[in-house]
């Protein structure tokens, strides 16, 4: 069994993936479970052994005995040490960690290639692996990512905003008479109260950025696939005229093609 493990800034994704397995559908195709947890920088590496431990039973894997291997990208310096010390201390084997030197198979034509996020990495491989390109792909996490990828699997580059999550908090902290909405979409884009416009905007206004800036990548590239994830694409996907595919297991995925990359 392989264990890829996703570090964003707030939320910390984990995959089980069964490499002899041909169940789901896109990027979660041999998926076996998945958890997502609140990202914290102060555990340390034994307190992931023991959390990841329990989170395995559930799945009925034993991790002393069924991992044969552990791919990780992160955006959080000090929570990719104690996962390395974990996987160093307790298994038989080494990580495959999305970093320099590392193979991906993908060029990255950045002007500095070491400021793209592994996380960027990892969905640029996981989505030109299933749609081929050029692709866009929009992740939305702590800031919205749009990752560009050419027709011949190469990092172009892209764009990066605010994500919609902090974006409130920002609103919510700086406007004394509004308070926090649950994030659903609203009966009509014209809000009848402030909940309802708070929906309005945030949905819709997100939205309509979101396919603002695949129409310039569009005219930049020509035709295009436009393919999201993050843990609110199932929120936006629905009401945007842009996004064709929705890959919540996107990262993941790529993390597994790099670490076979790297047996």
């Amino acid at each position: 069994m392989l264990l890829t493990i996703d570090v964003g800034n707030t939320q910390t994704v984990l995959g089980l993936y069964d490499p002899s397995a041909d169940n789901g559908e896109g990027a979660g195709v041999g998926l076996v479970d998945h958890w997502r947890l609140s990202t914290v920088h102060e555990r340390t590496g034994d307190e992931y052994s023991v959390l990841v431990r329990s989170l395995l039973e559930t799945a009925g894997v034993d991790f002393d005995v069924d991992l044969t291997g552990a791919a990780i990208c992160s955006g959080v310096p000090r929570v990719l040490a104690s996962l390395r010390q974990m996987v160093m201390r307790y298994l038989t084997f080494e990580p495959i960690v999305i970093e320099p030197g590392i193979k991906t198979g993908m060029p990255i034509l950045y002007d500095n290639p070491k400021e793209v996020g592994a996380d960027r990495i990892a969905n640029a491989v996981g989505a030109y692996d299933l749609y081929g390109g050029p692709t866009v792909v929009v992740d939305f996490g702590t800031g919205n990512n749009f990752d560009v990828i050419s027709e011949n699997g190469e990092f172009l580059g892209g764009a990066i905003a605010p994500g919609i999550e902090i974006s409130l908090d920002a609103l919510f902290g700086r406007a004394a008479a509004l308070r926090a909405v649950e994030l659903v979409e609203p009966r009509s884009v014209i809000g009848k109260s402030t909940v309802e416009s708070i929906q309005s905007g945030t949905v819709y206004g997100f939205a309509a950025m979101i396919d603002g800036m695949v129409d310039r990548f569009g005219a930049a590239l020509g035709e295009i696939n436009v393919v999201a994830t993050g843990g609110l694409a199932h929120l936006i996907s629905p009401v945007s005229s842009t996004i064709e595919h929705v890959e919540p297991f996107l990262t993941l995925h790529g993390l597994r093609i790099v670490h076979d990359r790297n047996l």
